[in-house]
């Protein structure tokens, strides 16, 4: 597989909106390894197809107590908790800034696998975070949005010194 250029911030595909994926051919499987691949070099947990300049809605997640990665191809939540969690937050288009941000806790969403099938899970904690942060960037909302306007241009102050 190859690792792909991500890009970054505040490159304007990171607010574009991605469209479904229609085919389940060879073509989404080697995005998918790709996107795997470059999550990986770049030391991050998730990755989506727009991160890389392909906008479409394709999610990699590999999280710490999950058994190896997992491929979300169209998801969509179907319903969140009223209970909400905070959780420090990043994107590998915007290496070493991070804060935190605040998010139903649970939440039941919809996906299809890399063939096509489709799947309903429920998602909590850490994992339940991630999807509703990837699903935001697949929407073109950069997890930046979620910040108060404060947190935001504070954050964006040190980005900016950082560069």
């Amino acid at each position: 597989m190859t690792v792909r250029a991500i890009l970054k911030y505040p490159d304007p595909g990171l607010s574009k909106p991605c469209e479904p994926v229609a085919l389940f051919d060879a073509e989404l499987a080697v995005l998918a390894g790709d996107l795997l691949d470059t999550m990986r070099a770049a030391s991050g947990v998730g990755i989506t197809a727009a991160h890389v300049g392909v906008f479409t809605r394709l999610v990699v997640l590999e999280l710490p107590k999950q058994d190896g990665p997992r491929f979300y191809v169209n998801p969509q939540i179907l319903a969140l908790s009223a209970e909400t969690m905070r959780h420090i937050e990043g994107s590998v288009s915007m290496p070493g800034a991070t804060d935190e941000v605040e998010r139903p806790r649970k939440i039941r969403f919809r996906y299809q696998d890399i063939k096509g099938a489709f799947h309903e899970e429920d998602a909590e904690g850490f994992h339940a975070i991630c999807i509703q942060h990837e699903i935001d960037q697949l929407d073109g909302i950069f997890w930046l949005k979620r910040l108060s306007r404060l947190k935001r241009d504070r954050l964006l102050r040190r980005w900016d010194k950082g560069k």
